[in-house]
């Protein structure tokens, strides 16, 4: 919101008095609105961090009881490195301007922070981003990856990878930005609201490039190649962590607007992008909500029961979807969002069994690919009001294909997944590969076999043994047969 002096000054009589008390009332005005902004954005990024401790408990319940220490340490160092990294590094390749379309590089280590748009709240809430990405990763090679593995590829994301796709989409400056008003990408750039692509589809494909090179767990697959199924320990941290991130993401896909006192159309109208932060968390709201409800109804059609974990995880893939389009879409055009990204979920999925890949969180698919499918979901649904709203009115600019704003945003949308999928590979593929050359990546088989909490840490996170869950055991179980009489020389048989 903006105060203009010369708007007041009629108002206050037009003496010299009044000319000093208009400037000094725009002066104020304008602090109010930069201090209101700003405590939008810090809770945002309080929300947005808060899923950290979302990520670390559906990691925990996701993985066997021997491995619960390990996951959990590499969550908080995922925070705590991408910290350093980020800071040193990453939001200058991200935003440092003046820049190029392709890296920034200004703003390193937050030199010349704070300036107009660029204030340390800002880079709070952009690295509250970026170690998202990191602890995505983290949960495709979990129960397997030796720890200086897991520092090397998290700075390396965090400071690098991230960084320059962020820029792309993100800066004003990319190449692919809808803000890069001189140079749009079909006239349109790619719309990545919250980052279906730059967050997810970056974590995911790390994840699966990891995973694929180190892979499957001992066990996960048996002899003769069939899937067996290595269940988390405990449903009840999964659940958490599942409402942890469910909280979070208001933060993530609401708080992307950064600002919230801006009227659109005539000030002091009820309807401002205020609104447009209701309307976000609503289209977040229904299109998990669908995701999990389709993922309940789907599974139990395919496999015959409920399970509470499946559930989980298409709610978050109907999450990972909709951040793309979030603020853009109709809330029944999030229903069906939410609705494809649970088959979406489910199908690769079932194409990562039948490629024996081994994923204890399904990282990779959930994040990946439904990732891609919230790209390409905006590119179809994409409102023309409320792309005006939130990216600038322009008459020639594209919209959703179905909503009868043609196909280039949806072109646009297409090269941000081909390009974003081309980028992670080039780069985190040969470093997972080197980290494998050189044996930092994978631990024993011994190590894996006992749990690297023995192992590694110093002894296991509770008491509590993976044989102890009898869910683990065979159907049938196997008793030992004793004897039951004697023979004549006294022995027994």
């Amino acid at each position: 919101m903006s105060c203009n002096a010369t708007e007041l000054l009629p108002l206050l009589g037009g003496s010299a008095n009044a000319t000093a008390a208009a400037a000094y009332l725009c002066d104020r005005f304008t602090s109010v609105t930069y201090a209101v902004d700003t405590t939008y954005l810090l809770f945002s990024t309080y929300l947005v961090f808060a899923m950290q401790l979302g990520f670390a408990m559906l990691c925990a319940g996701s993985v066997r009881a021997k491995s619960t220490m390990n996951i959990m340490l590499i969550n908080v160092l995922d925070a705590a490195a991408g910290s350093l990294s980020y800071y040193l590094f990453g939001f200058a390749f991200a935003y440092g301007a003046p820049s190029n379309p392709f890296i920034g590089r200004r703003f390193f280590a937050l030199n010349d922070v704070p300036e107009p748009g660029f204030d340390y709240s800002f880079f709070l809430y952009q690295w509250a981003f970026a170690i998202a990405a990191a602890g995505i990763t983290s949960g495709s090679i979990a129960e397997r990856t030796k720890f200086v593995a897991y520092l090397i590829y998290s700075s390396f994301l965090t400071g690098f990878v991230y960084p320059v796709v962020s820029h792309w989409f993100w800066s004003a400056e990319g190449w692919g930005s809808p803000f890069n008003t001189g140079n749009l990408l079909f006239g349109s750039g790619a719309i990545d609201f919250a980052g279906s692509g730059v967050v997810h589809m970056v974590g995911g494909i790390a994840g699966l490039w990891g995973a694929l090179i180190e892979g499957p767990r001992i066990g996960r697959f048996d002899r003769s190649g069939r899937p067996v199924v290595l269940r988390g320990h405990s449903g009840t941290l999964v659940v958490l962590g599942t409402f942890l991130l469910w909280f979070g993401w208001y933060g993530f896909n609401a708080g992307s607007f950064l600002t919230i006192l801006k009227p659109y159309g005539a000030p002091g109208g009820f309807y401002g992008q205020w609104s447009a932060v209701g309307r976000t968390a609503v289209t977040t709201t229904l299109a998990g909500s669908t995701a999990a409800l389709t993922t309940l109804f789907g599974k139990r059609l395919l496999v015959g029961h409920w399970n509470v974990i499946d559930v989980c995880n298409g709610l978050l893939g109907g999450f990972a979807a909709i951040t793309s389009g979030c603020s853009v879409v109709e809330p029944w055009a999030a229903i069906i969002c939410g609705f494809v990204a649970a088959w979406v979920l489910i199908g690769f999925n079932k194409l990562a069994e039948l490629l024996k890949y081994d994923d204890p969180l399904e990282a990779a698919q959930l994040h990946g690919g439904c990732g891609a499918w919230g790209l390409i979901f905006t590119g179809l649904f994409a409102s023309k009001q409320f792309v005006e709203e939130v990216y600038g009115s322009d008459p020639v600019r594209p919209f959703g294909l179905f909503m009868g704003g043609g196909g280039r945003l949806l072109a646009a949308q297409v090269i941000q997944i081909l390009v974003i999928a081309g980028w992670v590979s080039v780069l985190m593929g040969p470093l997972f590969y080197t980290l494998k050359k050189l044996g930092l990546l994978r631990i024993s088989s011994q190590d894996e076999m006992a749990g690297m909490d023995l192992t590694k840490h110093g002894g296991f996170a509770y008491m509590y043994n993976d044989e102890d869950d009898f869910s683990q055991r065979p159907t049938i179980p196997m008793t030992r047969v004793e004897p039951t009489g004697t023979n004549p020389d006294g022995t027994r048989v």
